[in-house]
């Protein structure tokens, strides 16, 4: 019996985790890459997970397991009229006319996922208790049941990034689900009727044990938020502020699920003092890190160690406090409302009130305001008082440490101050309160003088992440930074003000692609779009008589990049006309006239999470439509974890067009001194002679011709386009100690995201 409950919970966590990704990929092309829709679309799953979860706690309260079980057969009976799962054609031609994007997206997605996600939401809780109140000997303690969901996750995790995403369409993908749906309500029949013969006559709740206090409830609660907003935050900071690597994510996920499997093992691993043990040093260690602003790579394992360690402390208070069955439904809609709350906290509360990644270190604080101390607290209230006094002196200490820019304590008061900081918070280790605030003040320290590392202009976020802007003393230039990446880069001299720097210098590929287009008559068109604002760095190519059209997708980069206090390319161009259209560019451009524009360059794949809805056949097809005769395609796809070639080799060969590649590396130190970075770029066209003479450079290579399938909105995948090399990195200040790696102008867009509304910089 207990196989058959542990396989149908691992069905069920393989048919959520699957669901998520699968209708983020379809919404994409829809509604395009704006926050709005991937905040949604998170909330609405969580919501769904809780109130399933709710649903289970509420009809085991008021019917009962047997009466129940009738009920939850009648509910497995709707989900077959939404199958297979997919977007409902009348509610995403309505959607995408509609300028109510949020509710307009809860609607489709409730209609396309919602009651089937429902019923598989409300399995885990139903079966365990079910479960319970058989006569089988492990029926006393069926936690080792949540083991098997969250194994079920953990395979759903792995799976579909590497093996269904890679192979099976998403309208395939779609009918398999479906199929699995069936399997699953055939098992959960055969559970209830499992349960029902083997109903035990004193079933182990007969003791009627004691309601947990609301006080109990609420620890739940916070145990299950603290890993929650920690996953995230981890992994926002590593792909962010680190090392920004395609499905990075995965691994901080993976840890957090295999937390609760250990944890809630039928013969859990003996770890849990252990790790209560060696959380506070890892977190110490993690605090001083923060605290001088180390972003190396050879860190990450660290940040992962103290994250996995943290989970597994919270996680394995949670195991070690369940209440009896009685009360399990409880339990678990507490673990799943912290969970929400955890997530609601990073994804919508974060971006909006901080401009950094507070999040992270905030977690972290919290984890060690739960660790259990080493006994109860008997000191006196005279001895508590110094759970403040002691934080406050080491905010002071860390703060004049950080501060040391120019070593007016000299390289031994560095360490003293360093080793005494260390040991007030070794010390203190034990206790729980006094620990966590003095571990919160040095983190505060360190974001309070977080400007110490490079003269820090303008620094904000938004729900794309952090944008800064930077004045780099020994280049004399204000750059663009989010997170790592940089975004565009403008001289501080007026002699060199309108020259385009960095992936954009006029001795590099997109130089030589605008001076073969301004050598054509006047007649081949003068329109030229831009996909990716950054700073405005290529309106600098724009001529007298041209009319030009960014597409940005953050505001944020748009005020920057207009704010002549930061950046003048936009206010400098020469353009007849010159306009920024905010939104998802895919969208927006289809808004524009047919035959428009002579030249369209997309620059917006050299983040770690590219926006591959821009690099399918049907949006090349838009962008086709959108040029004119003779038009030109210029895509920069320089990336350090991506290999873009063979994806526009193919886009290429289905769509029957001409593609050249250049790769400008190698450069020389006289290059490097005007500004100039490496950077990767391809061109497309109707033809040969459409390219000029970059067709006939012999800088500008054909694509090798690669297996692999062609990019479609049913069909994409990154698993087999990763690549790992080392980036260039953008020269840092003197006096600098945090090194900024650099790769292009690009934007992180989150996976599944709606249109902003159209805003345009008048013309001129």
């Amino acid at each position: 019996m207990p196989l058959l409950f542990a396989l149908t919970l691992f069905l069920s966590a393989v048919l959520l985790f699957s669901a998520q990704p699968m209708i983020a990929k379809m919404v994409l092309p829809l509604l395009g890459g704006a926050p709005a829709v991937w905040t949604t679309c998170m909330v609405f799953f969580q919501a769904a997970l809780l109130a399933g979860y709710l649903y289970a706690h509420a009809t085991t309260g008021w019917l009962g397991i047997r009466r129940q079980a009738g009920l939850h057969a009648l509910l497995l009976l709707f989900p077959w009229f939404f199958l297979p799962i997919g977007i409902v054609e009348a509610a995403g031609v309505s959607l995408a006319g509609s300028t109510n994007t949020t509710g307009g997206l809860l609607t489709l997605l409730f209609m396309s996922v919602g009651v089937p996600f429902f019923a598989v939401a409300t399995t885990a809780p139903l079966l365990q208790r079910w479960f319970a109140g058989t006569g089988h000997p492990t029926a006393a303690d069926p936690y080792f049941l949540y083991g098997a969901s969250n194994l079920g996750s953990l395979a759903a995790l792995l799976a579909y990034p590497f093996v269904i995403e890679p192979n099976i369409p998403l309208a395939k993908q779609g009918e398999l689900w479906a199929g699995g749906y069936v399997v699953l309500a055939a098992l959960i029949v055969g559970c209830a009727a499992a349960a029902g013969r083997s109903a035990s006559p004193r079933s182990h709740d007969a003791q009627r044990p004691v309601r947990p206090e609301t006080g109990r409830w609420w620890r739940w609660v916070l145990l299950a938020f603290i890993p929650s907003s920690l996953m995230l935050g981890v992994t926002t900071y590593l792909s962010t502020d680190i090392a920004p690597v395609p499905l990075l994510w995965v691994i901080p996920l993976a840890l957090y699920l295999l937390s609760f499997i250990l944890v809630f093992a039928r013969k859990p691993i003996g770890l849990h003092g252990g790790m209560v043990r060696a959380l506070p040093l890892e977190v110490m260690a993690l605090a001083l890190i923060l605290g001088f602003g180390l972003v190396q790579p050879w860190l990450i394992p660290l940040h992962l160690l103290a994250f996995f360690t943290a989970a597994l402390v919270c996680h394995g208070e949670l195991a070690r406090d369940r209440p009896a069955t009685q009360h399990l439904t409880a339990f678990y809609l507490a673990i799943a409302f912290g969970g929400f709350l955890g997530g609601s906290f990073n994804a919508l509360v974060a971006p909006l009130v901080f401009n950094r990644v507070a999040e992270y270190p905030i977690a972290l604080v919290l984890a060690c305001l739960v660790v259990p101390g080493a006994g109860p607290d008997r000191r006196p209230t005279r001895g508590r008082k110094w759970d403040l006094a002691i934080p406050f002196l080491v905010f002071g200490l860390t703060t004049a440490l950080i501060k040391n820019d120019r070593g007016w304590i000299g390289p031994l008061g560095t360490m003293l101050v360093s080793g005494l900081v260390t040991l007030v918070c070794w010390t203190h280790r034990t206790h729980p309160v006094r620990f966590g605030l003095t571990i919160g003040a040095v983190l505060l320290a360190s974001g309070t003088t977080a400007g110490v590392n490079g003269r820090v202009l303008h620094q904000e976020r938004n729900f794309f992440g952090v944008l800064q802007v930077t004045e780099d003393l020994q280049s004399r230039s204000h750059r663009l930074f989010h997170g790592r990446t940089l975004h565009g880069q403008q001289s501080l001299d007026p002699a060199r003000r309108r020259e385009p720097l960095s992936y954009y210098h006029r001795s590099g590929p997109i130089g030589q692609v605008f001076d073969a287009f301004h050598a054509r008559p006047s007649e081949a068109g003068r329109n030229v779009a831009v996909v990716g604002l950054g700073v405005g760095s290529l309106a600098a190519y724009a001529e007298p008589g041209e009319c030009w059209t960014f597409y940005e997708i953050d505001p944020a980069v748009f005020r920057i990049a207009s704010d002549p206090r930061k950046f003048t390319f936009l206010r400098d161009s020469r353009a007849g006309s010159l306009q920024v259209i905010l939104g998802d560019a895919r969208l927006k451009l289809r808004e524009a006239p047919d035959q428009r524009y002579a030249v369209i360059v997309l620059d917006a794949f050299s983040a770690d999470a590219i926006p591959m809805h821009l690099l399918t056949r049907e949006a090349l097809a838009i962008y086709r439509r959108k040029l004119a005769g003779q038009g030109i395609l210029a895509f920069h796809i320089s990336n350090r974890s991506i290999e873009l070639e063979s994806v526009l080799e193919a886009l290429a060969r289905d769509a029957g067009l001409v593609c050249r590649i250049r790769s400008d590396r190698n450069l020389t130190p006289e290059e490097t001194v005007t500004g100039k970075q490496e950077s990767i770029w391809a061109v497309m066209a109707a033809r040969d002679s459409d390219l000029d003479r970059v067709a006939t450079d012999p800088k500008w290579a054909m694509p090798r011709p690669r297996d692999g399938s062609v990019w479609t909105d049913d069909f994409s995948s990154l698993a087999g386009h990763l690549i790992f090399k080392s980036a260039p990195r953008v020269t840092p200040q003197r006096g600098k100690t945090r090194e900024q790696p650099t790769h292009s102008r690009s934007r992180r867009d989150p996976p599944t995201l709606s249109p902003s509304s159209a805003i345009s910089r008048p013309t001129r």
